[in-house]
């Protein structure tokens, strides 16, 4: 967002020593906007506070019987 700062300010610049005046207040609106833009991410990046969340909780794996496993249950079961 920076560089396109420097860009707008460049370009400015320009359109000011060429005469470009319809340029010239387009290009000051959107610096006006890319320097609003980097205002707002400045307070973000610095004011922000951490939240915490917490741990999250795994829930146990349930065994779904499926059709035609009885013996994989079974065997699963003899092995506890």
């Amino acid at each position: 967002m920076e560089e396109i700062r420097d860009n707008l300010v460049a370009r400015i610049a320009e359109a000011e020593r060429e005469g470009w005046l319809g340029e010239v207040e387009g290009l000051r609106v959107s610096l006006a906007g890319a320097e609003d833009k980097l205002v707002h991410m400045d307070r973000r990046a610095s004011g922000g506070t951490a939240i915490d969340l917490g741990m999250p909780r795994i829930a146990p794996a349930q065994i779904k019987q499926v059709e035609g496993t009885d013996s994989l249950t079974q065997s699963l079961d003899d092995q506890q």
